[in-house]
């Protein structure tokens, strides 16, 4: 269908933008943001819609418009109708011979048709896949979205929100399309480091089979496999310090391997405490008080539990629920664990491919924080810099993209951008993210829950997409300030119910 005409401005056609004139019969059919298509001597000219705007020649000057209005509509004096038009300010993206983008070299002369894109080549020409994850409709398009597994968490991707915008629906999409993948397709293991219990949920839905949920309050790192540098305190220690506690915790560790059994903090804490050095007295007694604190976690055992291998198996989900974790040095440390120990497995080929989804990711590995305050920052931008060799990927899930790791977001090649309205974050969006202009970085914060911009590897160019539906309504707890509110007033009646039943 043609949408307008080509029209001759004192900047433009050039060979990077164009303005048309929209046909009338066109008006509804045309919106910010959409593809259109112009005949080109090197194929089609794909170009989108980057703003659109409406003129009238009798309404230009203030003065007249309050004159004639005063004595009557000015529609009453002149044929103003005849005289409004719409105008859409289009960016050219290249050229599309039919198998490749070529940048446009020469611009369009006025006059020429443009078109309503077809939809078909322009699927082939964003990239998208048949056999790609699909997460929605192209924004103004009806076209899936459909991403290639590679393209998109090979070299990491992050999603970045406002709190409400739907980031972790937009992550619940994403589980569903890795855990229907087939073999001959190619799967992954998926890790989820679950904050706030959201993803716990999908035990309950149609991915039952395929989800398994560990509270990280009952999960215990094996001590045969930890080392010192990964106990939360270890950093904050004077070299004197770590040489005692490397010294004693190896020699524990070479003990219990004879022996075949397991040792605690606490036997380190016995071992340090028959030290009857004098000079030594003052530094092993502080390491004494961190020794304890970390006794108190309640996080090491025998072996791993969960183990490696059962939390990375191809197209199945594993979630580690933190919701019952209240110390945000355990719940590092275990993310800084499972982040070493993962990619040591993957790099050995002892487990499969895997995804690391990382939930307030900037809370695990925050801009300008020291290694001794955030343990696992250290371990995940490792994964960033060096996961794709070997098949390990990372998501990261932010609602603060200004306190995420640098290092960390600049190795996620793609960016999936839902509503954000912080002016900190969205400079910080529009420094990090490539190929993303001011128009775009505008839209962000006009954009509706359960929309978003994609920018970087996984797609040829920017696209704005509206996130399909889950398949199954998945049970959710409710959070709203109305239904938390009417739960604790029913649990309070409740139980003074209780108590006057049982006086």
């Amino acid at each position: 269908m043609k949408l307008g005409t080509v029209i001759s401005l004192i900047s433009s056609p050039n060979s990077w933008k164009f303005s048309s004139v929209i046909n009338d019969d066109a008006l509804g059919k045309v919106r910010k943001g959409q593809f259109v298509e112009v005949e080109h001597e090197g194929g089609k000219l794909i170009a989108s819609i980057g703003d659109i705007f409406r003129s009238n020649r009798y309404f230009e000057r203030a003065e007249s418009v309050a004159g004639y209005e005063r004595s009557g509509a000015l529609s009453s004096h002149f044929p103003v109708d005849e005289w409004s038009y719409t105008i859409a300010e289009t960016r050219i993206l290249g050229v599309y011979d039919g198998n490749a983008l070529h940048r446009c070299s020469f611009p369009p002369p006025p006059g020429s048709d443009v078109r309503q894109v077809d939809e078909q080549m322009l699927s082939k020409y964003l990239g998208f896949r048949e056999t790609g994850l699909n997460i929605g409709k192209l924004l103004n398009h009806d076209v899936d979205v459909k991403l290639g597994l590679s393209k998109l968490f090979q070299k990491h991707v992050a999603i970045l929100a406002m709190s409400g915008a739907g980031k972790s629906y937009l992550m619940g999409v994403l589980l569903e399309e890795l855990a229907a993948r087939s073999p001959e397709h190619g799967r992954v293991g998926v890790v989820v480091i679950d904050v706030h219990g959201e993803y716990a949920a999908l035990k309950s839905g149609p991915l039952a089979d395929k989800v398994s949920v560990y509270d990280a309050s009952k999960i215990r790192i094996g001590t045969k496999n930890a080392t010192p540098d990964l106990f939360p305190f270890y950093y904050s220690l004077s070299p004197p310090q770590r040489r005692m506690l490397a010294s004693t915790f190896y020699e524990l560790k070479r003990q219990a391997k004879a022996q075949h059994k397991f040792f605690t903090p606490k036997d380190l804490m016995l071992d340090l405490g028959s030290v009857n050095d004098k000079g030594a007295a003052k530094p092993r007694d502080a390491l004494l008080d961190h020794l304890d604190a970390l006794q108190k976690m309640r996080v090491f055992g025998k072996v791993d539990d969960p183990s490696v291998a059962s939390l990375v198996r191809p197209g199945h989900i594993s979630v580690i629920d933190m919701r019952d974790i209240d110390g945000e040095k355990k719940k590092q440390m275990l993310v800084a664990y499972y982040a070493r120990r993962l990619f040591n497995a993957v790099k050995k080929g002892r487990v499969p491919p895997f995804v690391l989804v990382v939930e307030e990711a900037h809370n695990f590995a925050g801009e300008s924080v020291k290694r001794e305050d955030m343990l696992s920052k250290h371990e995940l931008e490792r994964i960033a810099r060096e996961g794709r060799k070997f098949g390990a990927s990372l998501c990261l899930i932010s609602q603060r993209p200004v306190r995420l790791s640098t290092t960390a977001l600049s190795q996620c090649n793609t960016h999936i951008i839902m509503r954000v309205t912080n002016p900190y974050d969205i400079k910080h969006i529009g420094e990090s993210s490539e190929g993303i202009d001011n128009y775009m970085l505008n839209s962000i914060t006009t954009l509706k829950v359960g929309e978003a911009l994609i920018v970087g590897e996984a797609v040829v160019q920017p696209i704005f997409v509206r996130v399909r539906k889950r398949n199954a309504d998945v049970p959710t707890d409710n959070t709203d300030l109305e239904s938390i509110a009417r739960k604790y007033e029913l649990e309070q009646a409740r139980k003074k119910e209780d108590v006057d039943a049982f006086l």
